[in-house]
């Protein structure tokens, strides 16, 4: 008998050895259960045949060439993906909503001898936890948020006080961007808006909710992604802990950091024209004269001056929440950063506890 899921609650999924997401390639880029593999029981293009022929012919036809397919992808999953898996592997499958895909291929694990489950209602389930927590409910998500001027080094401290047990999240991981216009993450695109939602659930939903989660400050948006409702709106209300380093220490670890994005041909001057609309033209023609000679140093600290720490400074004269500390850096490297996380981590507890 197949064990059907109700929901996705983590103490009901912990049993599960894996999670199978049957759906179709197509289905699983856009969106998906963080952590799942994808074995489709039909392609993109078996998916659509299937779906033709049941809309425009037979209902009957569709099922029966559809089984075919089904019963071809699942052998082949069962020869590769899971061949090495032993008499107690016990896996949890979802598909869109019905069940049908999932259900499939469950009776032939089940055949087996696998304990395999289903997740009621497939990933409508899932999505519908998503938009519950990061849209529908009303409630503040008690964060603390690490600000700072551009090349503070924000984002790093973030990751260090994570191995310090600190509860955070990286948006910046999550959105595959660093948050400004030479921010794109050379080694991988952004995910999709929904699969930015549901690794940020995924992150939540780990959490104790009565300790406060660490953010780095953010725009409401990251590259082209959003940050959900509630999420950006228990942001604004955050208290912040502020990093503070000087612009030449933040300029030589902006090159550093931003080392990828410096050697992908062109990518430098293409983020420099989209500020055009911003500055003067000779201050981009400036710019770009400094992206061509290689002073990336010196194109960084003009960056920061004429564009970057303004608009920091704007931000936080409209700024009115509480400041739970600052953390100086003197030059950034390795020993500096890890100094600033204990510290943060210290202001972040001794702020909790009043």
């Amino acid at each position: 008998m197949i064990e059907t899921l109700p929901d996705i609650a983590l103490p009901t999924l912990a049993p599960f050895d894996a999670i199978i997401d049957v759906r179709s390639p197509a289905e699983f880029a856009e969106d998906h259960i963080p952590g799942a593999i994808n074995l489709p029981v039909l392609s993109n293009e078996e998916r659509a045949e299937v779906g033709t022929i049941y809309v425009q012919d037979s209902r009957f036809r569709a099922r029966r060439i559809g089984a075919a397919h089904v019963a071809r992808n699942v052998a082949r999953h069962l020869e590769t993906a899971l061949a090495d898996r032993d008499a107690k592997f016990r896996p949890l499958l979802y598909c869109w909503r019905g069940g049908m895909r999932s259900n499939a291929m469950a009776t032939i694990l089940l055949q087996i001898g696998w304990r395999a489950g289903v997740l009621a209602g497939g990933y409508k389930t899932w999505r519908r936890a998503v938009v519950a927590a990061l849209f529908d409910d009303p409630s503040a998500i008690d964060l603390v948020l690490i600000d700072g001027e551009t090349g503070a080094a924000k984002t790093e401290i973030l990751r260090r006080m994570a191995t310090l047990g600190v509860q955070t999240i990286d948006l910046e991981g999550l959105a595959a961007h660093k948050g400004s216009v030479f921010g794109a993450d050379m080694a991988r695109p952004q995910p999709s808006q929904k699969m930015f939602e549901s690794l940020l659930f995924n992150e939540l939903r780990r959490f104790d909710a009565a300790t406060p989660i660490v953010v780095e400050a953010e725009s409401s948006k990251i590259g082209r992604l959003n940050i959900p409702k509630r999420f950006w709106m228990s942001m604004r209300a955050a208290p912040r802990l502020t990093i503070r380093a000087d612009a030449a220490a933040r300029a030589a670890y902006s090159v550093r950091n931003y080392a990828d994005f410096i050697q992908a041909p062109g990518e430098v001057d293409r983020a420099i024209e989209r500020l055009r609309p911003f500055h003067p033209k000779e201050t981009i023609d400036e710019m770009l004269a400094l992206s061509a000679a290689g002073s990336h140093a010196a194109l960084a600290e003009k960056l920061m001056r004429d564009h970057y720490d303004p608009l920091y400074q704007r931000s936080q004269a409209r700024r009115e929440t509480k400041s739970v500390g600052v953390v100086a850096l003197e030059n950034l490297d390795s020993d500096d950063l890890s100094r600033a996380a204990r510290a943060a981590a210290a202001l972040i507890a001794a702020s909790s506890r009043r």
